[in-house]
């Protein structure tokens, strides 16, 4: 794999910088744009701009190509499947939580509308 996702000569230093601080730094982004009830487009701009802080890191602390674009590309893929996790969970919390008569939990990542028959028996 290495060559192909990551340029480091451990995949452990390609886990820790964009897997873990990339990705909560991009959970927490996507989770703080919907809580503020901005619309799911703004998470791509945050998340183009976060790979690039990426990139800095494994350039600055590991000797990394800076300029990459294969390699920002990768980092910005993973930034943006866990920002957009970030929003969807934190969305669908808001949803069930603030319009609980309209809107039900079906999973984590989601929720419906509630059934007319079902709606008067909120607790």
């Amino acid at each position: 794999m290495q060559g192909v996702l990551y340029e480091e000569s451990s995949v452990w230093l390609f886990a820790l910088v964009t897997l873990v601080m990339g990705g909560s730094a991009a959970w927490a982004s996507g989770s703080a744009i919907a809580r503020t009830w901005r619309p799911f487009w703004q998470v791509l701009g945050y998340m183009f701009v976060l790979g690039f802080a990426v990139r800095f890191i494994h350039f600055a602390m590991f000797g990394g190509t800076l300029l990459s674009l294969k390699y920002y590309l990768v980092d910005t893929a993973v930034l943006l499947v866990a920002g957009s996790l970030g929003f969807r969970k934190a969305r669908t919390e808001q949803m069930t939580r603030q319009y609980r008569w309209l809107y039900e939990r079906t999973g984590p990542f989601s929720w419906r509308e509630r059934n007319v028959e079902s709606a008067g028996k909120i607790a």
